[in-house]
This record gives structure tokens, C-alpha cells and sequence, in this order.
């Protein structure tokens, strides 16, 4: 069932999604070389902490960790643990947080020093991706609108995006309906309105489309071995366009 949100509930988003803004931007400044992502994962909770929020992840399906931190080949879900980033590495960091009953969710991936070329590349076209998908969220736009701009922008430039997950609905749930698709499948799908809000989420390849789930039940990474890029954000459809709720301002 798709809820869509009063005014008043956007503005509680806006204050939770806020706070992941903020907490995303000081672990963009810590991503160097030699800092574990354990490091980083502790820096997500004390912050969290501070801003009398909640974690989303911790504890969510059993997930162990604050944040989720993806390595170079790792698209979504890397589990915070011993790894200490190198040069040349990139890191997805997926971080949400509860506050006063409204969720709000973004990611970034963030190159740790000199990265290669091709993977450079792969940062700016994916975060491209994300904002042509944003600039199709508005009102009597179908979600098959974002989609499409989505996957047209990542396919022209030579990548894939990853299809077994995606992006979401989001509001007193983490997830809510209606999924949200970063390719375009038969259908139009559902028309937008104001009140929709949705986390859009691309993911996209260097390589070949498919992944796998590690054995740890969680970390998804890409088949081929070859490295996977992540950028999200939380925004609303109104009247006026779409509002990005986790922007930093």
C-alpha cells in the first residue's frame, strides 16, 4: 500500500533526513586511508547518538551494524568490520536514521585518495544518474519516468545497473511501497503525486550486471569482480518539483 504524506509529515522527515545529511558529510571527511570501516560505523552511531536519533539499520532483519560500508566490488550491505581502506579504494556508505517516528535514508560512495579513471567515471555518472531520476519526480510523471532516466543515463555511458535491488518508499517504514526500479520493465507503473516520498537509490556497475550475496547473509557484490557505485537520497514529490529532503544545505 502506497501512504502518501501530509505537509506537516514531510517537515519530520526533513528533520530526520537532515540529520543523515549531516552524519554522511562528516564520514565523507573521514574516509581516508588506514581507517577501518569499523572506525566508520562507530562515528555513524556516535553521532546518531548525539542528535537523539536512531539508527535505522542497527538491529533491522538482524543487520549488525549503523551503517552499511561497500567496498570497491561490494555494491550494498558491506558489514563494518576489520577492512582498512587503502588508496585507490571506494567506499558506498548507506547510513538512515529514526526521528520522532519518520525514517530518512541516503548514500554516497567515496573515493579514498587517487582512484583509476575508469572508476572516477563510474562515481560521477552513477550520481548523475541519481539526479536525472530526482528531476523525473514530478507530479503526473510515472515511476517508470525515473526509471528510464535512470538507466538511459548509466547505459549510454557504458555501465549496468544492478537489477535484483533498488530503491523505495519511505515514511514511518523504512521500506514502503512502491519499489523503485533503476530499469524499466514492462508497465508505466504507478503516476506521481504530491505527498509520494521515495528513496532513489541507483546502483550501477563497471561491469556486468549480476550480483550475489555473500555467505554472511548480507554484503552483495558483483560477480565479475569489478567495482559498483552507490548515491541515494530521500525526496519528496510536491506541487512544486521534487523536494530532496537529504540534501545537504
Amino acid at each position: 500500500m502506497i501512504t502518501l504524506k501530509s505537509k506537516r509529515e514531510i517537515e519530520l522527515m526533513r528533520d530526520a533526513s537532515r540529520i543523515v545529511a549531516a552524519v554522511l558529510e562528516e564520514l565523507r571527511i573521514r574516509c581516508q586511508a588506514g581507517v577501518s570501516t569499523r572506525d566508520l560505523d562507530r562515528l555513524a552511531h556516535e553521532k546518531t547518538a548525539q542528535q537523539k536519533a536512531q539508527a535505522a539499520f542497527k538491529g533491522y532483519r538482524g543487520y549488525p551494524g549503523s551503517l552499511c560500508t561497500s567496498v570497491n566490488h561490494q555494491v550494498v550491505h558491506g558489514i563494518p568490520g576489520d577492512t582498512e581502506l587503502k588508496e585507490g579504494d571506494i567506499i558506498g556508505l548507506d547510513f538512515g536514521v529514526l526521528y520522532k517516528g519518520y525514517y530518512g535514508d541516503a548514500a554516497i560512495t567515496v573515493p579514498i585518495g587517487r582512484i583509476a579513471p575508469e572508476t572516477e567515471k563510474l562515481l560521477k555518472v552513477t550520481e548523475e544518474c541519481l539526479y536525472r531520476g530526482i528531476e523525473k519526480m514530478v507530479t503526473g510523471n510515472h515511476l517508470s519516468d525515473v526509471s528510464r532516466a535512470i538507466q538511459t543515463h548509466a547505459e549510454e555511458n557504458g555501465f549496468s545497473l544492478v537489477r535484483e535491488f533498488g530503491g523505495h518508499g519511505i515514511g514511518k517504514n523504512l521500506h514502503e511501497d512502491p519499489m523503485v526500479l533503476n530499469y524499466v520493465v514492462n508497465g508505466r507503473g504507478i503516476r506521481l503525486r504530491p505527498g509520494l516520498v521515495l528513496a532513489v537509490e541507483p546502483m550501477v556497475n563497471l561491469g556486468a550486471y549480476p550480483v550475489q550475496v555473500l555467505s554472511d547473509g548480507w554484503t552483495v557484490v558483483t560477480i565479475d569482480g569489478k567495482p559498483s557505485a552507490h548515491f541515494e537520497h530521500t525526496i519528496a514529490v510536491t506541487e512544486n518539483g521534487p523536494d530532496i529532503l537529504t540534501q545537504v544545505r
